[in-house]
């Protein structure tokens, strides 16, 4: 690629990357739009094969999480330049992950297309693996999030979302390197190897969890204002139309989305609660409800409490531990960016992880917002003698706007049910309420920015798949170590088709 044109080349492939995600699901653009980088920085130097990566990040996180602009500029009050220029600022300093990889690459390239393949691969695997635990984790719109469908998602219960990134972008410089001259044989090579890695799922497609009973559930959506939410004005007229909204309902399991009570229960009119549980004293009923627990001398935990005629009087809790730098907690040195924002309860204290919730034979592992996108923080509720049936999402996205990111984080949801082979139930405030089965197909869900109840039976599922076997013994360092190794192994360089572009 000419040396003017890669620079916008990869600016534009990044945007084009968001493009493959939901609710586009485009998975093969994913491909597509990091082969075009792999094109660009196929005979950089390391220092400009930085800066393609970096642009190619830039595109593509400013262009996946501009929405979190509305929460700053719309509810936080900060002035619109500073909400843009704050956006613009995480998706340059994420992008520096794929800076350095790609700088990486090109330092060990060895211009040999098959061992340029892996070492490609390797490089963007430890970006993502960075992007996804460096500094508390912000794996939003990871590359492996685009083969949630499409030929891929098979790799699912293998090597997760991670491992299913690396295969991606090998498949990427595969397909950069049909686009320029090379030896017949390891164009040949490199196609059977990929054709390999896309037929792999049909060949090893198998259901290692089992069918273990099912549970009707009703998935509450208020569908309340941001505004709104935290109105003292709006608060009885809010509580009144939850107690409504959990009579009516007709499931086993009722689900109320995140704080759709927004404060702790000290703080509640005499006699709401036990209004509220009223329905529930039925045999074989439950309800998760999402509010704070707590105090200002504690700490407020965002949180949800479980209630269930099989056990009266024992109270389920679990609050949410993988909080969200600048909406839940203060990261070092932010304390007067925190400040110029108008974020009720923006500073909260981390919950612990409990037991499954169980009702009706089900056990409902519950994951608060986007808890969801830590598959390996989850793991272990899935292994061991009484491991979760089922995983259960309460969001409240309503902070985000209407566009892109309801689906995106309906996405994350169905990955982790391929992962590891267990349905996702969500209860939202705004959308995306629904139902995701165990093969991470959407099978229920109400329209987004509508009040509703969406009524599902659910199959819950037993068992492990290879991914949660090795996840919850070693974590992520399997992939890790992968990488290193595929980057230690020594090459002989081939001879270069002309000099690095500088």
């Amino acid at each position: 690629m000419r040396s003017a044109l890669a620079l916008p080349a990869a600016l534009l492939a990044g945007v084009a990357h968001t493009f493959s995600f939901a609710p586009f699901e485009a998975w093969w653009l994913q491909i597509g739009a990091l082969a075009v980088l792999a094109h660009a920085a196929s005979r950089a130097s390391p220092a400009r094969a930085a800066l393609l990566g970096g642009l190619f990040g830039v595109g593509w996180l400013t262009s996946g999480l501009w929405w979190l602009y509305i929460s700053m500029h719309d509810f936080g009050g900060l002035p619109g330049w500073l909400a843009a220029l704050a956006v613009l600022a995480l998706a340059a300093a994420l992008a520096l992950y794929y800076a350095a990889a790609l700088a990486l690459w090109a330092r060990l390239r060895c211009d040999r297309p098959f061992g340029d393949a892996l070492r490609w691969a390797a490089c963007w695997l430890l970006a993502e693996l960075a992007r996804a635990t460096l500094f508390t984790g912000f794996p939003w719109i990871a590359s492996g999030y685009a083969h949630a469908v499409g030929p891929l998602a098979g790799w699912a219960p293998w090597i997760g979302v991670y491992g299913m990134s690396a295969l991606a972008a090998w498949l990427a410089y595969a397909a950069a390197v049909s686009l320029r001259p090379q030896a017949v044989s390891a164009r040949v090579l490199i196609g059977l190897v990929a054709l390999g890695v896309l037929a792999g799922p049909l060949v090893l497609r198998s259901e290692f969890t089992q069918a273990s009973g099912e549970l009707s559930v009703s998935l509450l959506q208020p569908d309340i204002a941001q505004d709104l939410k935290f109105d003292p004005a709006r608060f009885d007229a809010n509580l009144q139309a939850l107690i409504r909204q959990t009579a009516a309902a007709r499931g086993a399991l009722v689900v109320t989305p995140e704080s759709v009570i927004p404060f702790t229960r000290a703080e509640l009119n005499g006699g709401y609660w036990d209004e509220l549980l009223r329905p529930f004293a039925q045999p074989g009923r439950g309800l998760l409800v999402g509010m704070f627990l707590g105090s200002s001398e504690v700490g407020f935990v965002n949180s949800v409490v479980g209630v269930t005629s099989d056990a009266p009087g024992n109270e389920y809790r679990y609050g949410k531990r993988h909080l969200l730098p600048f909406g839940e907690f203060v990261p070092p040195g932010f304390r007067w960016f925190i400040d110029l924002m108008n974020i009720p309860l923006g500073d909260q204290a981390r919950g612990t992880t409990g037991a499954a919730f169980a009702v009706a034979g089900q056990r409902l592992r519950p994951l608060i917002c986007y808890e969801d996108l830590f598959g390996e923080d989850i793991v272990a509720s899935v292994v061991g003698p009484e491991p979760a049936t089922m995983f259960v999402n309460v969001s409240n996205l309503a902070w985000f706007g209407r566009w892109l990111v309801q689906d995106q984080h309906l996405q994350f949801s169905q990955m982790r049910a391929l992962e590891f082979q267990r349905p996702v139930i969500r209860s939202t405030n705004t959308g995306a309420t629904a139902v995701v089965d165990h093969r991470g197909r959407v099978t229920a869900r109400l329209p987004a920015w509508s009040e509703g109840t969406l009524e599902a039976v659910v199959q819950g599922r037993s068992g492990e798949t290879p991914y949660a076997r090795w996840l919850s013994s070693l974590g992520l360092w399997p992939l890790a170590l992968l990488a290193l190794l595929l980057l230690m192994v020594p090459s002989r360089r081939g001879r270069p088709a002309r000099r690095p572009v500088n």
